[in-house]
């Protein structure tokens, strides 16, 4: 039953035009700074040559579009997640689907399977950008692993985290604007993390910003593998929660 509604919420997505709309504005956005990136890896090559340990086009290139990739998938990430529960609630299907026998977790898991989906497709469209260097030079594979594994771990946590505040509420509207609150304090709040001990606070550590930078730079280590999974795991859970109180009522 996963399955069969992780199909549902992927065909329910492309068949609107607003899947469709963000793919192509994302491409067209990211295709054009791509192209920027490369344009100035040209005007900074003659310096580079003379430097030691000098950054590649991995570093220079493909690093910082998807940083800037991140930034702008935070804000339209609310309007893919927005839908998910909400609009269920609002055509009032959700109602049968909590009483039907499925189990609320099966309920959960096939809709975060569909965004997932949803966001393999988005994260491999532009991977290809890069790859597309590889026919006029190297790239550090290693560091590509990293962040195309960070990217689908980043934008897994905005998956679950919109999924869950679409299920508090019937107004998809509101459903986007509080996903894209929380996924913005997510993001700043490692700047409060700087200023108490040196960054290396707690509040430093929630930040989604810190732990996407680390794997950007290709440091692949598991407490940012741990910091995704929990953020992932933990609004999961609270989804199948909210679910199962609006099964009760």
């Amino acid at each position: 039953m996963i399955l069969t509604i992780a199909r549902h919420e992927v065909s329910s997505m492309f068949l609107s035009p607003l899947a469709w709309i963000i793919l192509a504005v994302i491409q067209i956005l990211l295709g054009y700074m791509f192209l920027a990136q490369v344009d100035n890896f040209f005007l900074l090559q003659p310096q580079l040559i003379h430097l030691e340990n000098t950054p590649g086009v991995t570093d220079i290139v493909v690093a910082p579009l998807f940083q800037l990739a991140a930034i702008i998938l935070l804000m339209i990430m609310p309007l893919v997640t927005m839908r998910s529960i909400a609009e269920e609630k609002r055509n009032r299907t959700l109602t049968l689907l909590i009483s039907s026998p499925l189990n609320m977790s099966d309920i959960v898991l096939g809709k975060f399977l569909g965004l997932s989906t949803f966001i393999l497709i988005l994260v491999s469209l532009l991977m290809l950008m890069p790859l597309s260097l590889y026919v006029g030079t190297e790239l550090d594979a290693g560091k590509l692993f990293s962040i195309f594994i960070s990217m689908l771990l980043l934008l897994g946590s905005f998956a679950a985290i919109g999924l869950y505040l679409s299920s508090l509420t019937e107004n998809q509207t509101i459903a986007a604007v509080t996903t894209y609150g929380a996924l913005l304090m997510l993001w700043i709040i490692d700047w409060v993390g700087e200023s108490i001990s040196g960054g290396q606070s707690m509040i430093s550590y929630l930040s989604l910003m810190q732990h996407h930078q680390n794997m950007l730079e290709g440091v692949f280590n598991t407490s940012d593998l741990a910091y995704y999974l929990l953020i992932i795991i933990a609004f999961l859970v609270l989804t199948i929660r909210q679910l199962d109180r609006d099964r009760l009522l």
